[in-house]
């Protein structure tokens, strides 16, 4: 199997990133008069040194794996979805409200039916920006946005007025029978809030590979994001895969909201701001480049920096806001990373360079090698022929047969 080197160059370039927003955070800790290699130490124990640590690892990248494959649908057909936290909002809200609508729900239908709920809810959402996108031409970078404090403000009066009890912020509890944490994964991980919405993100990272990469749909999508004129004038419709790759992403991202609700929280608050699961999963879409596989593993990285962040403070004193400098200088690099794929291409100019140059000095030496005594033999001429005039000579004249001096001869 040939691994092409633009697939390598993929991968190296998130790594250079990562790598940098490291350097950057160990740069500030140094100048902080912190001990970079014990608080990077003490973030690695903090992340994987026990089971209740890798639990609540994978339980913080569960909801990013999924709001950053929705995402990267919309960034694939072209479009920056920013409203992915109004989204995933949207799909707590729904998931919840199902499940404390129909408490007497057997779990098979319940759980199911909660989450399909927050599905729809964040599907409608981002459908409005993408109905607006299609037939009107408003960017969808502005309709999000500004969607995203409707949905804020919105589930928060929902939330008080329709869900919470008295003057409560909060809703009540979900049934037992809509939660995705159980005893057995909680004894598993010592009493993480691990839950088995990994399982549901895994799978739809999965179905979002085989739709972009084995589907026709997914090839609309690519196309139109690559060249919307060229996608039109081969007879796709631009305005339905707009819309459609609006509503998927909207999906997805619900799904991540109706996901963590359900796992995580177990009810719905009012929130003074949006959940960070929005933009941390545009952030790791954007590390990941848009790969479903890469989102996985991005998202894992990003739950091992948050919850190791949180180890750091406790064992050395280390403000953890230096763990959110270390994930913004992640996220600048990897949105510059322009940056470093110019250092990339100009290593591979340089290096090719000097192969050429290798390769031209090969070639006059071994040219050099083959015009010796062959070639000297073969410059001497033949009987009877006239040798060749060199350079800046004149030829000389022929001789011709005085014919005066044979007739005085015989004379």
């Amino acid at each position: 199997m040939r691994i092409s080197k633009t697939w390598i160059r993929s991968i190296w370039i998130p790594i250079i990133a990562v790598f940098l927003g490291l350097l950057v955070g160990a740069i500030i800790m140094l100048l902080s008069g912190f001990n970079p290699i014990q608080d990077y130490a003490n973030m690695f124990m903090g992340a994987v040194g026990t089971p209740n640590a890798i639990g609540e690892v994978l339980r913080t990248a569960t909801p990013l794996i999924l709001t950053g494959c929705g995402f990267a649908i919309a960034n694939s057909a072209g479009f920056f979805n920013i409203g992915v936290a109004g989204q995933a909002l949207l799909g707590w809200v729904g998931a919840v409200s199902f499940a404390l609508w129909f408490p007497d729900l057997p779990r098979i239908i319940m759980l199911p039916g909660a989450i399909i709920a927050g599905v729809i809810c964040g599907a409608i959402w981002s459908g409005i920006a993408g109905v607006l996108r299609a037939f009107f031409g408003t960017s969808e970078v502005i309709t999000t946005i500004m969607l995203n404090y409707v949905a804020l403000y919105g589930t928060n009066a929902f939330v008080k007025g329709v869900l919470a009890k008295g003057d409560n912020d909060y809703s009540p509890t979900v049934p037992t029978a809509a939660r995705l944490r159980t005893p057995f994964l909680e004894n598993l991980t010592q009493n993480s809030t691990f839950h088995y919405g990994l399982i549901i993100a895994i799978i739809a990272a999965i179905f979002l590979w085989w739709l972009m990469r084995k589907t026709t749909l997914g090839y609309e999508i690519r196309a139109v994001g690559m060249n919307p004129d060229g996608a039109r004038y081969a007879g796709m419709s631009d305005k339905k895969t707009i819309i459609l790759s609006m509503l998927i992403s909207g999906a997805f991202c619900g799904l991540g909201g109706a996901v963590d609700g359900l796992g995580n929280y177990e009810n719905i608050i009012v929130n003074d701001a949006m959940p960070s699961i929005g933009y941390d999963g545009m952030s790791v879409s954007l590390l990941a480049g848009g790969s479903a596989i890469g989102i996985i593993f991005a998202a894992v990285l990003f739950g091992l920096l948050k919850i190791g962040g949180l180890n750091i403070s406790i064992m050395s004193n280390t403000p953890s806001e230096i763990v959110d400098i270390v994930i913004a200088a992640v996220i600048f690099f990897v949105g510059a990373q322009y940056i470093i794929r110019y250092a990339l291409n100009t290593s591979a100019r340089r290096q090719a360079a000097r192969n050429a140059s290798k390769v031209t000095a090969s070639t006059a030496a071994a040219a050099g090698v083959a015009s010796g005594p062959g070639d000297a033999e073969a410059d001497q001429p033949r009987a009877g022929e006239i040798p060749p005039r060199k350079r800046g000579q004149k030829q000389s004249k022929v001789e011709q047969p005085d014919h005066h001096d044979e007739h005085d001869g015989e004379a």
